[in-house]
């Protein structure tokens, strides 16, 4: 799977799913939450809190990274896809 950027190779410029960059993002938020709650030098949390801590990173992540991917799309097409059509 080639790495996604702004050079285009050819006319392969395409924009990047914007739900699937969310959804990624919200695996990475997940692993960073329940990181957040496993690491031994963190005390103990309840049940509830755990589970908002991880809902909170995921939601935060996912839309860091569809935000990333609009802005990435809005950019790619008013400064680069136009020069190559």
């Amino acid at each position: 799977m080639p790495i996604p950027s702004f050079y285009l190779s050819g006319n392969s410029g395409r924009p990047w799913r914007v739900g699937r960059a969310a959804a990624y993002g919200a695996a990475l938020g997940a692993l960073a939450g329940l990181f957040k709650i496993v690491v031994p030098w963190h005390a103990s949390v309840p049940a509830a809190q755990a589970v908002l801590h991880v809902l909170g990173a995921a939601a935060a992540f996912s839309l860091l990274c569809a935000g990333a991917a609009l802005l990435r799309n809005a950019i790619a097409q008013r400064l680069i896809w136009p020069q190559s059509h």
